[in-house]
């Protein structure tokens, strides 16, 4: 349980956040999200993809606009500014070559000392298998983390204007079947629902109910004890 983990590390001023699809690290990592920009720390957020197959009823032209609009929204509200995508294919996403390259150089971009990434796990427990693009990008950010400070992987990202970084202390995995670590986000669970919330038009096709009590329900279980809980590497 996250209440006997210990602490995360707090000595690192720049995150990465990665995620597939927009509303993924919503799931509770947005409420530690919260707790470090709030303490002064920068915050970066790359998308794989714009989640433009998440929306059953929306044609995937008309969801990657709205999935866009609808995360940076989200972000704003835990305080990040940089989010960017990587225009992979939703529910296709392949593991391989060209997701290290465009992982590895963003990590060169922003630099950070912390990598965090959903869960590349093939299940969240009993009977909750992960999806295929989740565990893609979740194995392939742990190794552009490595890749990123290897000059001689990826040397067309130095001729691009990437130099290394070998900077990387941490890769901080959420929603883990197998934490290490938690971090306290007790003060920031109302920054998280609102984050989450965000995603009003992908919450509605979902769930009837009222977005903000989805977003609430979500949370709340996601940072039970005011705790998020991580499988640190590094």
């Amino acid at each position: 349980m996250s209440t006997d983990l210990p602490a995360l590390p707090d000595d690192f001023a720049r995150v990465l956040a990665v995620a597939a699809h927009p509303d993924d690290l919503e799931y509770g990592a947005a409420a530690a999200v919260a707790a470090w920009t709030a303490s002064g720390r920068e915050v970066s957020y790359v998308l794989a993809t714009r989640g433009e197959a998440g929306i059953a009823d929306m044609p995937p032209e008309q969801a990657a606009v709205v999935r866009e609009q609808e995360e940076r929204r989200s972000a704003a509200a835990v305080g990040v500014h940089d989010v960017r995508f990587l225009d992979h294919r939703d529910g296709v996403v392949v593991e391989g070559i060209d997701l290290r390259r465009d992982l590895a150089r963003e990590i060169r971009r922003v630099r950070p000392e912390l990598v965090v990434v959903n869960s590349h796990h093939e299940t969240f427990g009993p009977g909750a298998w992960n999806s295929a693009d989740h565990r893609a990008v979740g194995r392939a950010t742990i190794d552009a983390a490595g890749d990123a400070g290897n000059r001689w992987i990826f040397p067309e990202l130095v001729e691009e204007g990437f130099p290394p970084w070998g900077g990387v202390r941490w890769v901080a995995v959420a929603a883990s079947t197998q934490p290490t670590h938690a971090v306290d986000v007790a003060d920031h669970q109302e920054a998280a629902i609102a984050s989450l919330a965000e995603h009003r038009a992908y919450l509605a096709a979902l769930d009837p109910r009222p977005v903000e009590e989805q977003a609430r329900e979500v949370v709340l279980a996601t940072t039970a004890g005011g705790r998020v809980s991580f499988e640190v590497f590094g």
